[in-house]
């Protein structure tokens, strides 16, 4: 599907069901308020199925998104460009983090070659969707193309529609591109309105000088595109990268099948304020995995309104605060479909 098309479908959450989820919470057998955050997502999951009590979130599906990045040759991590495609390969061999994490809770997972900069060859879990070999260095150009960008997006969106038409009902997304944190930075900058320092965090462990240049190179590309955040796929094109697009392209997918995404770290967080500005009402279908440690994810999420479930202080990417979240939103969606209310169990109220 096109971006248009989905863009059109994504609808804002039900509150008819909303309101037959707080009331039906009120009733389960526990004291009001006694779930925490667990009861508000409880009544967001029906929201957005329309329906209380909602689906479970299972199966649940992960893709991780993979590309390249013209900016590092700015010096703004310390790590080679070929870790990319050589984590891409641990990752269809299954000996990643985000593998030992996706079979520890029962989700699938998909790997998408969207902008890796090597030609890569595996097995059913890896897609190839190269748009191109690697973005251009933010710092001097734009790193897309408005139409690269929209195939990015259009990529999300098909891998949102394909694992959805295969049965999943909870997305979650993955990433993987070496110095990916300084476009998503960039993102968190231009689309949250925020400074530059504010939103730049160190990455895979960067020292002092690393991490001034990193901040240095965002102020310039921010001061270079002057990036629009009412123009979301110009924003992409311009500072972005080809998996920050495609994730911003899955979520949508997933808003306008009104399934749950669950949203990992910085990465998801930058395409989710850019899916954001292409559909507000896509928030609905939004659910902060994790508080990343990077300073960015923090800055995203608030402007979202999207409150984390878990703070484990991880920075790993991979979709790994994603894949510990799921149990979480599962818990959410069996306690209305499962808890006996005071009156059918018998029990007392206070």
């Amino acid at each position: 599907m096109t971006l248009e098309p989905t863009l059109a479908a994504i609808r804002p959450a039900d509150e008819a069901a909303m309101a037959a989820a707080r009331e039906l919470q009120a009733r389960l057998t526990k004291p009001a308020g006694s779930l925490g955050a667990l009861e508000e997502l409880s009544v967001r999951l029906a929201g957005l199925a329309g329906v209380c009590p909602p689906p479970l979130p299972e199966p649940a599906a992960i893709a991780v998104f993979a590309g390249d990045h013209g900016v590092h040759a700015q010096g703004v991590t310390p790590w080679p460009q070929e870790v990319t495609a050589q984590m891409v390969a641990n990752f269809v061999g299954g000996g990643a983090v985000i593998n030992a994490f996706a079979r520890q809770v029962g989700a699938s997972l998909m790997v998408v070659d969207v902008g890796v900069a090597v030609p890569l060859h595996g097995g059913d879990t890896l897609l190839d969707a190269n748009v191109r070999r690697g973005t251009r260095d933010l710092s001097v150009e734009a790193a897309l193309t408005e139409d690269e960008a929209r195939a990015a997006l259009e990529a999300g969106i098909a891998v949102a529609n394909a694992l959805l038409d295969n049965g999943a009902k909870c997305l979650l997304t993955g990433d993987m591109g070496i110095a990916n944190t300084t476009p998503a930075a960039a993102l968190i900058a231009a689309f949250a309105g925020a400074d530059s320092a504010t939103v730049t965090g160190r990455g895979t462990g960067i020292d002092d000088d690393t991490y001034a240049r990193k901040i240095d190179v965002i102020t310039r590309a921010l001061a270079l595109h002057q990036p629009d955040p009412a123009r979301p796929l110009a924003t992409l094109a311009a500072v972005g990268g080809l998996e920050h697009a495609a994730l911003a392209g899955f979520i949508l997918g997933a808003a306008a099948r009104r399934v749950p995404v669950i949203v990992d770290g910085v990465i998801a967080a930058s395409a989710a304020l850019a899916a954001a500005a292409f559909a507000p009402d896509a928030v609905a279908a939004m659910v902060a995995g994790h508080r990343s440690a990077e300073p960015g994810a923090t800055v995203a999420l608030a402007h979202l309104g999207l409150t984390p479930l878990l703070d484990l202080g991880m920075r790993l990417g991979e979709g790994s605060g994603a894949a510990l979240a799921l149990p979480l939103v599962a818990g959410a969606a069996r306690v209305l479909r499962e808890v006996s209310t005071f009156d059918a169990a018998g029990v007392s109220e206070k």
